[in-house]
């Protein structure tokens, strides 16, 4: 589970990407076309040369108008080394995969919003080769939902905004009304929304007020995705935990991937992939996943 906000402020959009078109459509108004289905894909864009270079979220979506590649990048401040950076994504993702790449920096900070949403010129002052305009979500257009009804409607769009706006004098009403809109869903999405809010609410007064609200609805912190805020003081078993949990979800989007390509998945192959926790391997399936015509070829075999 998210460690930090920086975590959390992206994993949120591969436990519902859906939410992702419903930022770009609604909050940035970009006209982007709905996607009918959406896949995770690997974040490491390092070649094979040394030089290591890896995304935040990297979503696939399939639209009536095309494939196109969502690249999510947490920013907690400005960084001029993603300039070179930024572009250098956007350049290998089309040239590898040969569909649109569309680039979103969320962020809490609102001079850090400005920053990142400064087009990117490269090549001769006022005649760029490459420019690239970065989508921003921020604090300046990612909605406050203060109200329990409308949280409800749209339960991962209020905790997005939770953790943009979760500080100073909206807090209370922003956190009641997500607390409450988190009991109309399942426990397990529940539990992994919790962790986001937590990982990202940096003002000690209104993260203390979140976990009493959490608190009061126990079953949260009995879900072993909430173990690491529960444990806290516990060193060691936090790691384990987040590596654990690290691993969990990388074999849940090899399996993920095969479904959404309509692959029979057998048990013992389902059963084999949840068991893993060496992340070199599940990397290897997981890029397999994307190619592999049955699903036992994820382990480098055939069908009999």
């Amino acid at each position: 589970m998210p460690g930090s906000s920086h975590e959390a402020m992206h994993r949120i959009f591969q436990k519902d990407p859906a939410l992702l078109t419903r930022a770009l459509q609604h909050v940035l108004r970009v006209p982007f076309p709905e996607p009918r289905d959406f896949a995770a894909m690997n974040i490491d864009l390092t070649e094979i040369e040394p030089v290591e270079r890896r995304v935040d979220t990297l979503l696939r979506a399939e639209t009536d108008e095309g494939t196109y590649l969502l690249v999510v990048e947490s920013q907690g401040k400005p960084d001029e080394r993603k300039r070179g950076s930024w572009p250098y994504y956007l350049s290998y993702l089309h040239e590898k995969y040969r569909c649109e790449p569309v680039l979103i920096v969320v962020t809490q900070n609102s001079a850090t919003a400005r920053w990142a949403a400064e087009p990117i010129h490269l090549g001769v002052r006022g005649c760029p080769s490459l420019t690239v305009r970065p989508f921003v979500l921020g604090p300046d257009n990612v909605p406050v939902i203060a109200d329990e009804r409308e949280a409800e409607r749209d339960v991962p769009l209020a905790v997005l905004s939770a953790m943009t706006h979760g500080r100073g004098r909206q807090a209370p009403a922003i956190l009641e009304s997500l607390a409450a809109a988190l009991r109309t869903i399942d426990r397990d999405s529940a539990a992994v929304f919790v962790q986001f809010v937590d990982s990202c609410l940096a003002d000690a007064q209104a993260r203390q007020m979140w976990r009493d609200l959490m608190t009061a609805m126990q079953y949260f912190w009995r879900h072993p995705l909430a173990e690491e805020v529960r444990e806290e003081g516990r060193e060691e078993g936090r790691e384990e935990g987040r590596q654990e949990g690290r691993a969990r979800e990388r074999a849940e989007v090899v399996l993920r991937n095969l479904q959404w390509r309509r692959i029979d998945i057998p048990d013992a192959v389902r059963d084999r992939v949840l068991a893993s926790t060496d992340m070199t391997e599940l990397s290897t399936w997981l890029d397999r996943s994307y190619e592999v015509t049955d699903a036992s070829a994820l382990f480098g075999e055939t069908a009999d």
